[in-house]
């Protein structure tokens, strides 16, 4: 069964969000941290925690992305098949699927 993890985005503060949302939830930690040079947004630090037993990815890369209210969820596979049938539904056309 594929993981799904909540991917949030950043400008430059993901290191701050992750101790600060691991200081207000008991229990949770940081799990990772890694750090990305030369990227087209400069250098981008991704981090991982765990908030209440439920992974959630953190990444700094702006200035070229900015954080909203958006969200994206990453879905952990393991192979091409499985990320192609994943594509192929979430991608699709709701309508079509309806009248299909």
């Amino acid at each position: 069964m594929p993981k799904i993890t909540p991917f949030l985005w950043f400008d430059k503060e993901a290191g701050e969000a992750a101790k600060f949302y691991t200081s207000v939830f008991k229990g949770s930690k940081i799990k990772s941290s890694t750090m990305l040079p030369n990227t087209p947004s400069g250098t981008v630090e991704i981090v991982s925690v765990e908030l209440l037993n439920q992974e959630f990815t953190l990444m700094s890369a702006g200035p070229l992305f900015k954080f909203n209210e958006a969200i994206s969820f990453v879905v952990h596979c393991d192979n091409q098949e499985e990320i192609d049938y994943y594509w192929g539904k979430l991608s699709a056309d709701p309508k079509a699927e309806q009248c299909g």
